[in-house]
């Protein structure tokens, strides 16, 4: 692929090739014209009279640095004299073949023996042979190479596009080479508002630019599989090693609510590992992608899919959870028989991994950077009256609390944590700050981590809070 799976995502051009192997350049090209990209280039090369010899003489070439190379080319190549086909080598672009002033030793003795003949040789480059950024940057006008949209992000056979204003008028041009130069894209579509700006469930307005018009994606994320209409759904390929990261946390038997769970990044691959989540999302058709995600990656035994108000759920799911009747899954060890040993030579069948599912969350998982914070009041009293359950009346600990948020992108990273904390704070109405953390001068009994998921803009950074509820939040009366 091409461009990189980023949004976003702009540079300078540096084109890994040289100057005159580059595309021919039309800066007022508005309408991709493929065939305008050709171009016939004059070399020498080497042609092997003997089949056997031509690993040998490509050998030495090499080993003298003859050879021609260029990226993304074969530089062995076919030429037919006399209705005779033979296989030559192209050498480097120095290297003249009515010019023996600029033979090198090599190429003299391997002519001097009769292993191969020089001769003239055009190379011909078209359209398929130059990259996205070749062609882009043999289009644009000069003054804009600066600063070059150079990613995308890829959801399925979708790639999705955030440009800025300048490049608007090549919008349809830069999405057809997109489309081209990455067999899997089959949609290109230009994000028009960022996300939730009209959709409380964080989908966005687009436009299509070029390809299909067939928003319903397969995508694949931790050997899970996801159907969905990427039109009518949240779903971020960039926050794949954070939906690995926070998963790898949770441990087998653990329960986790996932009270913003869009269609289950963290819920399904958790169930794959044993772990029982309950996971909720206001999208009434996330809500339908999450439960046939469950289905089709056969985690319906630890994953239990909900369509709620995230605050409300936070609320009821801790009392329902209390009220169900417990839940034990069984899961017998495949194990391998040997097709000619006897019942009886059959080593015993080991004891099945038995899981009883909590009747308290171990993990809460709040994705909703844009707002979560402004949900965590709702844990004030979550489990007023139940303090028997937990330490140190038990060895249950309260749970941990993930919660995603945005905050500046400022010059000493410890800026932006003190103004999560402030934030924090003011929801739960109990203090936290950076010293809380392990190892800190605070109360490490919270456990806190801040940890820095991505740079979204310039200015904006994603992060993820992580505490454990404390005690005179968890059981305040209300």
């Amino acid at each position: 692929m091409d461009p990189t799976i980023e949004s976003d995502s702009y540079s300078p051009l540096r084109s890994e090739l040289p100057e005159m192997f580059r595309p021919p350049v039309n800066r007022a090209m508005r309408a991709l014209d493929r065939s305008f990209f050709r171009k016939t280039i004059p070399l020498s090369a080497a042609t092997v009279f003997k089949n056997s010899d031509i690993s040998k003489v490509r050998d030495k070439l090499i080993k003298s640095r003859d050879q021609f190379a260029l990226p993304r080319l074969n530089s062995v190549k076919e030429i037919k004299k006399d209705d005779i086909v033979r296989k030559c080598l192209l050498l480097k672009e120095e290297i003249k073949h009515n010019d023996i002033a600029t033979w090198s030793p090599t190429v003299n003795e391997l002519v001097d023996s009769g292993a191969v003949g020089l001769g003239p040789y055009d190379l011909t480059l078209d359209y398929d042979y130059w990259n996205y950024s070749d062609i882009i940057a043999a289009i644009l006008p000069e003054d804009m190479l600066d600063e070059v949209p150079q990613g995308f992000t890829q959801v399925g056979h979708v790639a999705h596009l955030n440009l800025r204003d300048q490049y608007l008028p090549w919008k349809h041009l830069i999405a057809q080479i997109i489309l081209d130069k990455n067999p899997t894209i089959r949609t290109v579509i230009r994000k028009t508002e960022d996300v939730g700006s009209q959709s409380e469930f964080r989908t966005f307005p687009y436009e299509h630019l070029e390809g299909e018009r067939n928003m319903n994606v397969i995508q694949h994320e931790q050997d899970c599989e996801f159907h969905f209409d990427y039109s009518r759904v949240y779903w971020n390929s960039r926050l794949d090693t954070e939906h690995r990261r926070l998963v790898d946390k949770f441990q087998p038997g653990e329960i986790v609510c996932d009270v913003m769970a869009g269609v289950g990044p963290f819920a399904v691959p958790a169930g794959r590992k044993k772990i029982f989540v309950w996971a909720n999302d206001l999208n009434p058709h996330g809500y339908e992608v999450m439960q046939d995600a469950v289905k089709r990656n056969k985690v319906q035994r630890f994953v239990t899919p909900h369509n709620q108000d995230g605050r409300k759920f936070i609320q009821w799911s801790a009392k329902a959870l209390l009220e169900e009747e417990p839940v034990t899954v069984s899961i017998q060890p495949k194990v391998k028989r040997s097709r000619n040993a006897s019942k009886e030579e059959q080593a015993p069948a080991p004891p099945p991994e038995v899981f009883n599912r909590p009747n308290v969350f171990d993990h809460y998982v709040m994705n909703l950077p844009g707002n979560a914070l402004e949900f965590l009041d709702a844990f004030i009293g979550v489990y007023e009256g139940h303090e028997d359950l937990f330490a140190p009346h038990t060895e249950r600990a309260l749970p941990m609390v993930h919660v995603y948020c945005f905050s500046g992108h400022s010059e000493n990273e410890i800026d932006d944590h003190i103004d999560i904390c402030k934030r924090m704070s003011e929801r739960l109405d109990y203090p936290i700050s950076t010293e809380d953390r392990v190892g800190g001068s605070g109360n490490t009994e919270l456990e806190l981590s801040i940890y820095n998921v991505r740079l979204v803009s310039p200015n904006k950074q994603m992060f993820c809070a992580s505490f454990r509820l404390p005690r005179d939040v968890a059981f305040r009366k209300k």
